[in-house]
């Protein structure tokens, strides 16, 4: 019997401490949807430590076309969620720098984080909602918001959120 509770409660436990908003395609504020979808375009420039424009007010139930132009020297992310998601993203943003596969200026592709003898499958930067741009480069992320809220858009990068790289994104009825 204590057995069988150890059991339970460690799969609460493990129910509890898993993420929704991880699962791909799960967020509570809308879904990636494709281009053809989109009802209007933003462009977002990206510079070192700063997005243009920083605020960005969007229609609940609208379909937008990001389009991001990194004009930096760094790396960038353009990554949509609250300020809770951005901060657990940071951290697996930290380890993929920490294991090498991060850099100033890419995203190593090909390199299993498990390769490394940390135990783990290879990570990877593929949430449907956040997209790298590495410097020079442009991107595209579209997303259809779905109900009103308050989000940000932020670069996760390490360092980048703390040195300011963020927008407020207002989603209204």
């Amino acid at each position: 019997m204590l057995m069988a509770n150890r059991l339970i409660l460690t799969a609460f436990a493990l129910v509890l401490s898993t993420p929704t908003w991880a699962s791909p395609g799960h967020f509570d504020f809308g879904q990636p949807a494709s281009a053809a979808k989109a009802s209007r375009s933003i462009d977002v420039v990206m510079g070192d430590m700063t997005f243009d424009p920083g605020a960005l007010d969007i229609k609940a139930g609208e379909t937008v076309r990001f389009v991001l132009i990194n004009k930096g020297q760094l790396l960038h992310e353009f990554n949509l969620g609250n300020a809770a998601m951005h901060a657990q993203h940071q951290q697996e943003m930290l380890k993929m720098q920490q294991s090498g596969q991060l850099t100033p200026t890419a995203m190593k592709q090909g390199m299993a984080h498990g390769s490394m003898g940390h135990g783990q499958a290879g990570m990877r930067h593929e949430d449907p909602n956040s997209v790298l741009v590495e410097p020079g480069k442009t991107a595209e992320l579209t997303w259809t918001f779905n109900k009103a809220m308050r989000l940000e858009f932020a670069c996760n990068v390490p360092g980048h959120y703390q040195a300011g790289m963020k927008g407020k994104l207002t989603v209204s009825q």
